[in-house]
């Protein structure tokens, strides 16, 4: 039969008659019949991506475990110091050098916490954790003078250090740049505060804690040495309104706390106090402690700006720095706020000429300073073991060959004091600090000489007509006091002073 060609409508009209003429139910069997094989296949490739990711997971760990072994190879030890505290117990090995102080420990964490608290019971400031060739030293700064307490085996130096970062939360894999942070000792009867220093020496990692601890810490100024005349003067000019009240002297001399005693006696609720330091030492209720963080652009300067628009009364800087934190300081003062502040200098006198070498105005510098305190700390002799004995040509002649500044204070025959040591004081022969103070007042005829440029010998010469009394000249009254020796008047001051 011939093909006949059929016309597009035609051919449309034949496939639909084809179409209906299958039976409802076929196509009902046939759509059920197309889902049940999709869903075999979704179910295969469903198990073969169990089947790859198990065998990734298993490809996973057999890498670690690999690096599992190096780190077995290499000597390199997980501890997990919280949960396991008996993983390095075995291993410590210390001797003690002090007699009275009890460092038995368990395990690297027991041993990290009797070292601050007995620290914390020497009345120590800081802690030195220092390598050595063959072990590690820890060191005790007591009084103002370092004294080895505790050695340790070079063994544990890797666990203690790391018990330190991670305790301080630093990071436990760098080992060759300086890391600071805190840690907090929580006690049986008390917590503490530390800033941590980790500095990477030839040696291995140095470790340095600052204990910020205000247990038997006295804020009186009586207590701290300021008597007489010289309290006197303190007490009129922190009663000012306005003005600034610096404390100078080298780093370690007190000057935190004398403005610290004077913040704890003009504290009251009608005043709105705000200090910024670094680091924020001690606490006092109502007083608002800022700490400084250069990573977040919070300096002396910037906090100090932020400071002013918090609507102070009075403000304490912790340390003036750099011209433009003097600027501001000095400009608070001069817009009716108390300003209290440190200053590395080495007396009174040449603060002046500092704050001006600064960038500050001299008549900014006369018109707004009030009182300069310049200090030091000496040891306090020990009570219970000194010794009384008089001056004699032999001693004296050393003094005015060595000292020849403070020869002419001492009198032949005059009765004077020595340390010898006893259990009391650890045969150190000292127990506590005193300070030796210079009370600077600027009076009428000092700012004059300010404004006109005077030198710091005019300056001098003009504070001792008013009366000042010089560091050395404290230090000699409390050697007569019985209170320091002489060796530690001459250790502490310089013969400029």
């Amino acid at each position: 039969m011939p093909n006949i060609k059929l016309t597009k409508k035609e051919e449309k009209e034949k496939l639909d008659e084809e179409v209906n003429a299958v039976s409802p139910n076929i196509v009902e069997e046939n759509i059920k019949e197309e889902i049940k094989e999709e869903t075999a296949d979704i179910k295969d490739n469903e198990e073969l991506a169990d089947s790859k990711s198990e065998e990734i997971k298993e490809g996973v760990e057999g890498e670690q475990n690999k690096e599992d072994v190096k780190e077995e190879e290499i000597g390199i030890e997980k501890v997990d110091f919280d949960k396991d505290e008996s993983a390095t117990g075995e291993n410590l090995k210390i001797k003690t050098l002090v007699d009275g102080l009890d460092f038995k420990a368990k395990n690297v964490k027991e041993l990290l916490d009797k070292i601050v608290l007995n620290a914390l019971e020497s009345k120590s400031s800081d802690v030195h954790i220092e390598p050595r060739e063959e072990d590690i030293v820890v060191r005790y700064r007591i009084d103002g003078l370092l004294r080895e307490v505790l050695v340790v085996d070079k063994s544990n130096e890797e666990s203690l250090t790391f018990r330190i970062k991670i305790a301080a939360r630093l990071r436990t894999d760098e080992h060759f740049a300086p890391q600071d942070g805190r840690i907090r000792f929580d006690f049986a009867d008390r917590r503490l505060d530390t800033r941590v220093s980790i500095l990477p020496i030839t040696k291995g990692e140095k470790v340095v804690m600052r204990l910020l601890s205000q247990d038997g810490r006295s804020f009186k100024l009586e207590d701290l040495g300021i008597v007489g005349e010289q309290l006197k003067i303190i007490q009129k000019n922190y009663a000012k309104p306005y003005g600034m009240i610096l404390s100078t002297g080298p780093t370690g001399s007190g000057k935190t706390t004398t403005l610290y005693s004077i913040l704890k006696i003009i504290n009251s609720a009608d005043k709105n106090i705000t200090t910024i330091e670094d680091p924020v030492e001690y606490d006092i209720a109502g007083v608002n402690h800022i700490q400084i963080n250069p990573k977040a652009n919070l300096t002396f300067a910037s906090g100090l700006r932020s400071i002013l628009r918090q609507d102070p009364d009075i403000v304490m800087v912790g340390e003036i720095r750099d011209s433009e934190t003097a600027k501001i300081a000095i400009n608070a003062a001069m817009t009716g706020h108390l300003v209290l502040s440190t200053l590395h200098t080495n007396d009174a006198v040449t603060t002046i000429p500092r704050l001006v070498d600064m960038g500050v105005e001299k008549y900014l510098v006369a018109s707004t300073v009030n009182v300069i305190v310049a200090q030091r700390l000496a040891r306090k002799l020990c009570e219970d073991c000194k010794t009384e004995y008089k001056m004699d040509q032999k001693i004296l002649d050393e003094i005015k060959l060595t000292r020849p500044d403070i020869a002419g204070y001492f009198k032949l025959g005059e009765k004077l004091f020595k340390e010898v040591g006893c259990t009391k004081c650890v045969s150190t022969g000292y127990k506590g600090r005193i300070g030796l103070y210079e009370v600077l007042e600027l009076k009428e005829d000092l700012r004059k000489i300010i404004y006109e440029g005077g030198t710091a010998d005019e300056l001098l010469t003009a504070a001792r007509k008013d009366g000042l009394t010089l560091i050395v000249e404290d230090g000699m009254q409390k050697i007569r006091d019985g209170v320091v020796s002489l060796s530690e008047l001459l250790r502490v001051t310089a013969i400029s002073e």
